[in-house]
């Protein structure tokens, strides 16, 4: 048990250096206009999540400690969005397209909502006291 926590952290680290890296690439090489970095990292991550667990599938060649290493702890590092996105494809794909669509719209809904009610709460908790 532990020692499959540190091969995820560790490659959860490895994750979100590599997420730092290519904002950091992103950014120099495209501006900050458009949060280009976080589009990349998504999709890649998209992929790279999908082509990890349909070798899984089809091939005994990835361990469940290696699979568990690389999509929760590298791709995890590196994007949830890959996790948020396989979850619903997989679900669709099992023939459960309302559970499929439910999880992409509480799941997009919930988040920016989250988003508002972490920026109203940071507003609120950071202005000065009243006199």
């Amino acid at each position: 048990m532990l020692s499959k926590l540190f091969w995820i952290c560790l490659a959860g680290a490895l994750g979100t250096g590599t997420r730092y890296l290519v904002g950091v690439w992103a950014s120099e090489r495209y501006g900050t206009a458009f949060p280009y970095g976080t589009l990349i990292v998504n999709v890649a991550g998209c992929f790279l999540i999908a082509a990890l667990m349909q070798t899984a599938i089809s091939a005994s060649t990835l361990s469940p400690t290696l699979k568990l290493v690389l999509a929760t702890g590298f791709l995890g590092g590196l994007t949830t969005y890959s996790s948020f996105a396989f979850e619903t494809v997989k679900l669709a794909q099992a023939g459960s397209r309302q559970a499929a669509v439910l999880n992409f719209g509480l799941t997009s809904l919930a988040c920016f909502a989250a988003v508002l009610l972490g920026f109203g709460a940071a507003q609120l908790l950071s202005a000065p006291p009243p006199r």
